[in-house]
């Protein structure tokens, strides 16, 4: 990688970490090493929790195995299923972008997220009922469901070859699961402004839009989501020109039927790696919102950067993945429970 590429990219993860206001204080953000040419990496066990509500000692006492307890289980559904590996981290942010994570989306109930048009693709919710099963007969009444969620999905993503990365607990589960809410999770056609937009609203930078994007190196969607860069790009009666044209006929023998799943990766997509942001390069971008992260000022030089350096893509996304996980909501924190079940309120 050449040193022009290493300081842009040091200089925009800098940037972004000024100027957001929830990045953590303690957090010392990578630098590059100019005498030695080496890139040094951020620290994950350097991390301190970034909310007051949040331990990472909070179950030593009351429940010590409850990490060991989520990932054998994690592993033995994933083992079973890896494609349960990126639901399970899918899972997870719909849960934290929608009330903050308090395990709303678990909630099974007529007119629940869970029920919501936008939900009807999500999968995983066996495997955290089966966790939370588990740790009940170990430590009944003691662990939330949204803390499980959010261990499964870093189990599920260090067993699809990514990061591990530390989390503190502490979640309440939420009481209130509203399927109208669950409108707002981006759905793939939005712009790059409109992504800025609503990652800031949830205390998240630029720097995490790219990152997490990149979580897209792994997973599946259906065909729906991409049809319309296929056949009907803008009205045009025709395909998204961005598209590359052998990608395009590939999607095309793919996707005859909107209900058929495609990889979000079309190199590696079984690997948790950065092959995403390289396709993004040859225009093989799967959704319109991952191509034009590729195409606007704002968010090119991050995703190209990352694209050199796996070890920074892969520390930054545990940093990225503390964050999201760390966005709580004051009234599911004040008025939540411990559940007793995943699906429902306890009564």
């Amino acid at each position: 990688m050449k040193i022009s590429s290493f300081i842009l990219i040091i200089s925009m993860i800098s940037f972004f970490a000024s100027v957001s206001a929830n990045d953590y204080s303690s957090y010392d953000y990578p630098s590059y090493d100019y005498s030695s040419m080496v890139l040094k990496v951020p620290n994950i066990t350097d991390l301190s929790a970034i909310e007051d509500d949040l331990s990472y000692s909070l179950y030593h006492e009351s429940c010590p195995d409850i990490e060991g307890i989520i990932y054998r289980k994690v592993k033995e559904w994933v083992t079973k299923d890896p494609t349960l590996a990126p639901s399970l981290l899918r899972l997870q942010y719909h849960d934290c972008v929608v009330r903050g994570c308090d395990a709303s989306i678990l909630l099974d109930h007529e007119g629940s997220e869970r029920a919501s048009n936008m939900s009807k693709s999500l999968r995983g919710f066996e495997v955290i009922d089966d966790i939370k099963a588990e740790i009940e007969k170990k430590c009944p009444k003691t662990v939330s469901c949204a803390d499980i969620l959010t261990t499964a999905a870093r189990d599920a993503t260090v067993l699809a070859g990514g990061p591990y990365w530390m989390i503190p607990f502490g979640r309440k589960d939420g009481r209130v699961s509203l399927a109208k809410e669950a409108t707002i999770v981006p759905k793939g056609s939005e712009s790059v402004t409109n992504l800025i937009e609503f990652f800031q609203s949830k205390g998240l930078n630029v720097l995490d839009l790219v990152v997490l994007s990149g979580a897209h190196t792994i997973g599946r969607t259906t065909c729906e989501s991409v049809q319309h860069r296929l056949y009907d790009y803008k009205g045009t009666k025709g395909p998204d020109p961005s598209l590359d044209p052998k990608y395009l006929n590939y999607l095309r023998r793919k996707c005859r039927w909107a209900s058929e799943i495609v990889n979000l990766d079309g190199e590696t997509p079984n690997t948790f790696d950065t092959q995403y942001y390289h396709n993004l390069k040859k225009n093989m971008g799967m959704l319109s919102t991952d191509q034009l992260l590729y195409s606007d000022s704002r968010t090119k030089p991050v995703a190209n950067g990352l694209s050199f350096e796996s070890s920074l893509f892969k520390n930054q996304f545990g940093v990225s993945m503390v964050k999201l996980s760390s966005i709580l909501d004051s009234t599911s924190q004040d008025d939540g429970e411990i559940r007793n079940d995943c699906k429902y309120v306890n009564h």
